[in-house]
C-alpha cells in the first residue's frame, strides 16, 4: 500500500496533536514536523518517530500533504509556498487573516488542482453530522460558545479565537446570504475583543444570535434551531443533541402532540475524523468537506462583526 506522506507546521497545543493523528494512520506516513522552537519539534519528533525541522521549506519536494496549525498570520505565506509546489493543505481556523489572502489561495488550488482543507473542527462533531437530513430551513438559531480565560488565543479577537466555529457551522445549516450584521463587543483582558454577540439575519429572513465569550465562570458550547417543524438543540461539548418534532399521534410525554428523541456520541474523536477526511480527499483527489471558499465565507463574516464593533466606539 502506497502511503500518503505528510508533514505537520506548528506543533504547539494543537499542531501536537495533528501529529499524533497522522502517526496513528496506517496508510500514512509523517515524514516530519516543524516548529521554530526546536527543542518542541525534537519532543513532538521523538515521540512519533518522526523528523523535527525548523523550517517548513525543507518539507517540500518530500509530502503529499501538510497541517499548518501556526499562528494566523502565518497562514499565507506557508500553505502558498506549499500549493505552488503541489502540496495540499490543511489550514487551521481561521484560513488567513484577510479576504485577499484567502482568494488568492484559492486561486492557486484552483489554478493547480490542489486542495485546501480548513480545520473547522465542529463541523466533524458527530453531533453535527446526525443532523444531515434534520436541519431544515432554521427560522432562528442561539448559539453559546464560552470559555474560562486562558492565555493561549488572546492574540486575536474572540471573533477570530471562538465565534468563527459557529459562523461556519451557522453558515453550512443556513446557507444563504447573510444580509445584516448587527454587533457588538469589549475587551476586558486582553487588547482584542474578548466577549461579543452578533445578530446574523440571512436573505432567507432566518435571524442567528451568537454570543462568545474567553472570560466566563464556565464552558458552553451550544447551538439551539427552531424551524418550522421542529427545535433541535446541540451540546458540542457533551456531543449529544435533542431533537423536538411535531407528532399528533403522541398524545403523551413531557410534552403532548410532540415527538422527543435524544441522541449522545460521547466515543467519537473530531480531530481524527476532521484529518482522515483530509487524507481521503487527497488520495482520492475529492473536494474536502470544509474547503477553502468555506473558510473564506466564515472569514468573511468574522471580519464584518469585528469591522462592526470597531466602528461603534
Amino acid at each position: 500500500m502506497k502511503k500518503t506522506k505528510v508533514g505537520v507546521v506548528g506543533v504547539g497545543y494543537l499542531g501536537k496533536f495533528h501529529a499524533e493523528k497522522y502517526a496513528g494512520m496506517d496508510d500514512v506516513e509523517l515524514v516530519g514536523v516543524v516548529d521554530n522552537d526546536l527543542d518542541k519539534a525534537r519532543s513532538v519528533a521523538e515521540k512519533f518517530n518522526t523528523r523535527a525541522l525548523t523550517n517548513y521549506k525543507d518539507l517540500i519536494g518530500k509530502i503529499d500533504a501538510v497541517s499548518v496549525v501556526t499562528q494566523t498570520p502565518n497562514h499565507f505565506n506557508i500553505s502558498k509556498d506549499f500549493l505552488e509546489n503541489d502540496v495540499d493543505v490543511l489550514i487551521e481556523k481561521p484560513i488567513t487573516t484577510t479576504l485577499k489572502e484567502a482568494n488568492a489561495l484559492i486561486d492557486i488550488a484552483d489554478a493547480r488542482g490542489q486542495i485546501i482543507q480548513v480545520g473547522h473542527l465542529e463541523r466533524f462533531n458527530p453531533a453535527v453530522i446526525a443532523l444531515e437530513g434534520v436541519i431544515n430551513q432554521p427560522i432562528f438559531i442561539e448559539s453559546h460558545r464560552l470559555s474560562i480565560y486562558q492565555a493561549r488565543g488572546t492574540d486575536v479577537d474572540v471573533v477570530l479565537d471562538l465565534m468563527i466555529h459557529d459562523i461556519d457551522i451557522i453558515l453550512n445549516f443556513v446557507k444563504s446570504e447573510v444580509r445584516k450584521i448587527d454587533a457588538v463587543g469589549v475587551s476586558i483582558v486582553s487588547p482584542y475583543i474578548d466577549i461579543v454577540n452578533a445578530r446574523l439575519t440571512f436573505a432567507n429572513n432566518c435571524v442567528a444570535n451568537i454570543t462568545a465569550s474567553r472570560i466566563s465562570m464556565k464552558s458552553m458550547r451550544k447551538i439551539r434551531l427552531f424551524q418550522k417543524d421542529a427545535y433541535i438543540a446541540v451540546d458540542y461539548a457533551n456531543r449529544d443533541i435533542t431533537v423536538v418534532k411535531r407528532d399528533n399521534n403522541n398524545s403523551s410525554g413531557l410534552i403532548p402532540g410532540m415527538d422527543i428523541k435524544q441522541m449522545n456520541f460521547t466515543q467519537a474523536d473530531p480531530l481524527d475524523a476532521e484529518l482522515r477526511s483530509f487524507m481521503r480527499c487527497v488520495s482520492k483527489r475529492e473536494g474536502p468537506a470544509v474547503s477553502g471558499r468555506d473558510g473564506r465565507n466564515a472569514l468573511k463574516v468574522a471580519l464584518s462583526v469585528i469591522d462592526q464593533i470597531k466602528k461603534a466606539k
